[in-house]
């Protein structure tokens, strides 16, 4: 058994048995190996005091049983991710934490978190709703949520595909989507939906002296200029632009079924005030045809 926290620049990849945990170390597993990263797999026995209802005693066999098969979970997820390519060793941990801050606190020192997009066992109770949202709305680092087609395969081509606002949040997005494109060797599609701007934006001088069909000229000249930095500093990938009169949800959802990763910043200028994170990531985590790649904005000062 192994209790050592992540080391610097590993994948952390939380781990229950279920079939969504087992295509997400398939997918960590090949990241961490094509980028030449160590990979760390997760699972967390935790109980929440020691009795019953009526204040009766969990047995003592009852806490062992949870670490039998919570090492059991590990050395079959460890050995999945070397079937699946793993080129460094890979490192299991058994943690006796709730789930989320032990994954909150690994990702102070990880490249990225990796989940499934459902959860039993060491995540008991926990449905993607809560772990996923918890987690991406509070790691130091990017979150992937492995999705797949109908749940099932997860695409190994089309475009990495980000969704761009302007705001801080989507900033460092596009600038993780323009690595994972480049590591890739994908191209990356920038889409841009103007729809559900802030009142701020959409009431700005420039959309009010404009009429409606020269709107999208001046969102589609934003969106190059946001990007042009990026283009420069990855001349090898090839970029395609989106601008859309639409809510990002919607042509976000509708190009996950042809990408292989969808990256989005934790919070945008959408959702509602206060949500750590908004309300365009919480529907993509649950419904998207791809994996999800959530970022955090750097933090002020």
């Amino acid at each position: 058994m192994s209790q050592d926290k992540a080391a610097g620049g590993e994948i952390v990849v939380g781990v229950d048995g279920s079939a969504g945990t087992k295509r997400a170390v398939r997918w960590a597993a090949q990241t961490a190996a094509e980028r030449g990263l160590g990979l760390r797999v997760v699972h967390a026995v935790a109980v929440t005091g020691g009795y019953y209802g009526n204040g009766l005693a969990v047995p003592l066999d009852f806490f062992g049983a949870l670490e039998q098969d919570g090492e059991r979970i590990l050395t079959g997820a460890a050995e999945a991710a070397r079937e699946a390519g793993a080129s460094r060793e890979v490192g299991t941990s058994l943690v006796r934490d709730p789930v989320i801050p032990a994954l909150i606190e690994l990702s102070r020192e990880a490249r990225m978190i990796v989940l499934g997009e459902s959860g039993r066992g060491g995540f008991a109770g926990m449905r993607l709703g809560s772990t996923a949202v918890a987690v991406t709305s509070h790691a130091h680092c990017p979150v992937v949520v492995v999705r797949g087609r109908d749940g099932e395969d997860v695409p190994a081509d089309g475009p990495v595909v980000v969704g761009v606002d302007g705001s801080q949040a989507s900033e460092r997005a596009v600038a993780v989507a323009f690595e994972e494109a480049s590591l890739r060797g994908a191209p990356l599609v920038a889409v841009h939906s103007w729809l559900d701007g802030d009142y701020d934006t959409v009431f700005s001088p420039a959309r009010f002296n404009s009429t409606w069909e020269s709107v999208d000229e001046v969102e589609r000249r934003a969106l190059a200029e946001r990007l042009a930095g990026w283009q420069e500093k990855y001349p090898d990938v090839q970029v395609e632009r989106v601008v859309a009169r639409d809510r990002p949800r919607h042509q976000l959802l509708e190009w996950s079924a042809r990408a292989r990763l969808l990256v989005v910043g934790c919070r945008g200028r959408g959702g509602f005030r206060g949500m750590l994170l908004g309300s365009t990531s919480q529907a993509l985590l649950q419904h998207a045809e791809c994996p999800v790649l959530v970022v955090r904005p750097e933090p002020a000062g």
